[in-house]
């Protein structure tokens, strides 16, 4: 009896834990809407940037020195100036077209933002791009 009991604590935990996947896909972020308010780092932003930017500002990869895992990391007055979209960085790569001198982000060969993407972006900066 006890040989039964740990059987099925172990296939009840294996099916617990099969199904529990948690990876954000590309078309899980492309069909969540950004509001055009009160937008939420945790839940609007890095999903987002999972998705799109972490196969080259994350994970252990950094180009140009930009890591995107950590919000620390990228609100530092150059990247992402808090309450000011005009001089942010990450604004001016992301646009479409991208301002003069800087190479659009994400790259045409990577999956692309859309549009309420890029607007819930810009509205989280000017909100103060908070860590909510």
């Amino acid at each position: 009896m006890k040989i039964f009991s740990i059987i099925l604590l172990v296939i009840s935990s294996v099916f617990l834990f099969s199904n529990c996947d948690d990876t954000i896909t590309n078309q899980d972020v492309d069909d969540r809407v950004i509001p055009d308010k009160d937008v939420s780092f945790s839940k609007h932003i890095y999903p987002l940037f999972q998705v799109k930017c972490f196969s080259c500002h994350g994970n252990g990869v950094y180009e140009a020195g930009l890591d995107l895992t950590l919000r620390t990391r990228f609100v530092d007055g150059r990247i992402v100036v808090p309450g000011d979209t005009i001089t942010s960085i990450l604004v001016w790569r992301i646009n479409r077209p991208p301002r003069a001198g800087f190479a659009p982000m994400p790259p045409l060969y990577t999956p692309q933002m859309n549009s309420n993407q890029i607007k819930g972006i810009k509205t989280w900066i000017a909100e103060g791009a908070k860590e909510n």
